[in-house]
């Protein structure tokens, strides 16, 4: 067994010299991608030290099931609406390694790690060349959780390292993010060696350029075994499918951990996903989405990423739906929640980004609980604050937490991205506020000013030009 995997990882080693040959791959990425933590350890930072704003979008199939024109037209769409990463698998979980690519590719030789095919790989660089022509990274997972921890699992610990050092070589200088995981617990030692030495391998291979995380299992986080690692830049959880998780309790846990890291929500409840997987419990929607990416950020979450259900698979006619998926993704790609997301994008960089610290003590009363829940944020020098309210519900703000006399304050609508300024009469003190309207669906966002900052009024959405 030993001679085998020396003969592999040799050529494994061969193929590595081919790609270091390559040409095509030698320059630059142009695009921003996460490059390192914000000197506060909450936020991500992009190559040339500026805030990174990690909106992801789920595609965990992308390389195995679409060609290259519906990948173009996928990537073309999330770089429109905003999007900044793309989380996709490169040995994918659902038939990844026995069915082919729409081009006829396979990913490995026999199922080997240590034997990947040049084709499929080339197939996966062009979707990665196309992302970064659109400004977007790729939060790239070198195998689904199946394939290392289940019955079936074909990695060694020293496989694993072989392989991700290839691919760290391969994707060196392309925007990356690495997710390790996917979608499975660490249940034994033998899982701990295998993810640790695919990060070294990865590490190897890029020279350390691009920054690793974990994929967790619905209900856990990337900090339940590794937050002591120093592979892990910053931790993922999994609040998983279901109505009103309240994923604002795990990022608070994750922050108060230490060493200190930036954390998010790296799978929340999927738009047109049936609520705890059961089609009977109605199916997720556009609010479910806006409420957990908005409860997370406030939270204090370094980024979120936000999916559909029907466009993770790439469900389409003639593709057996995978956990009652009913949308071909084509015009799942188009479901209001996904065009939401620009607009808290838009909102979240309108104001100094890495000030932003979690702050439930704006809140003079109840912050409510279920789909009812209020968070509150605010910049550490009180110079403004974002507290959303779920359904609408009043609140009453402790306003001598923040600068200003009164300060400006705005209603900004998560649906729209509109806002409309109100008037604050009283001086600092307790002040109650009623959202424009009331009841599920009807979330919404009190942003707080110091007039003497001169922010601009929230409103519009962030548009690519790439994707035009």
């Amino acid at each position: 067994m030993r001679t085998t995997h020396t003969a592999t990882i040799a050529g494994l080693a061969g193929l590595l010299l081919g790609v270091l040959a390559d040409e095509t791959r030698a320059g630059e990425t142009e695009t921003p991608f996460p490059a390192r933590v914000s000197a506060n350890h909450h936020y991500l930072l992009d190559q040339n030290g500026k805030p990174f704003f990690y909106l992801g979008d789920t595609a965990w199939e992308l390389f195995h099931r679409l060609g290259r024109d519906d990948a173009e037209l996928y990537l073309r769409d999330r770089a429109r609406k905003g999007f900044t990463v793309i989380q996709a698998v490169v040995l994918a979980e659902h038939g990844g390694l026995d069915v082919r690519t729409p081009a006829g590719e396979l990913p490995l030789v026999d199922k080997d790690p240590a034997r990947p095919v040049e084709a499929y790989f080339r197939h996966v660089d062009a979707i990665v060349d196309q992302a970064d022509k659109l400004g977007l990274v790729i939060g790239m997972l070198p195998t689904w959780g199946s394939w290392w921890h289940d019955g079936k699992g074909i990695f060694t610990p020293e496989t694993a390292r072989a392989y991700g050092e290839f691919l760290g070589r391969r994707y060196k200088s392309k925007p990356i993010v690495w997710i390790l995981g996917g979608d499975r617990p660490i249940d034994n030692d033998r899982h701990q060696q295998i993810i640790r030495a695919m990060a070294a391998g990865l590490k190897a291979g890029d020279g350390g350029r691009h920054l690793m995380t974990f994929h967790p299992p619905g209900g856990r986080g990337s900090s339940d075994w590794f937050q002591g690692e120093d592979w892990l830049a910053f931790n993922m959880i999994q609040s998983g499918h279901g109505y009103n998780r309240p994923n604002f309790d795990r990022i608070a846990a994750d922050q108060a951990r230490k060493p200190t890291k930036p954390c998010q929500d790296g799978e929340p409840g999927y738009e047109d996903h049936p609520a705890d997987f059961n089609p009977k419990n109605g199916y997720l929607d556009d609010y479910e989405t806006r409420k957990h990416a908005y409860w997370a950020l406030f939270a204090g979450a370094c980024g979120h990423t936000y999916g559909c259900h029907d466009v993770w698979q790439f469900f389409a006619p003639g593709r057996a739906p995978i956990t009652a998926a009913r949308t071909p993704w084509k015009k799942a790609i188009d479901l209001p929640g996904a065009g939401q997301m620009r607009h808290l994008r838009a909102l979240m960089e309108s104001r100094p980004f890495l000030e932003r610290i979690p702050d439930q003590g704006l809140l003079a009363s109840d912050p409510g609980k279920g789909g009812d829940h209020i968070q509150a944020c605010r910049a550490a020098d009180g110079s403004y604050a974002f507290i959303y309210s779920a359904s609408g519900r009043p609140f009453t703000v402790r306003l001598d937490r923040l600068k200003g006399n009164p300060p400006r304050a705005t209603w900004y609508n998560p649906r729209d991205g509109s806002s409309s300024r109100i008037e604050v009469f009283a001086p600092a003190g307790i002040r109650e506020f009623h959202p424009p309207t009331s009841g599920k669906g009807c979330d919404w966002v009190l942003v707080l000013d110091d007039d003497a900052r001169h922010f601009a009024r929230p409103g519009g959405s962030i548009a690519s030009d790439h994707g035009s």
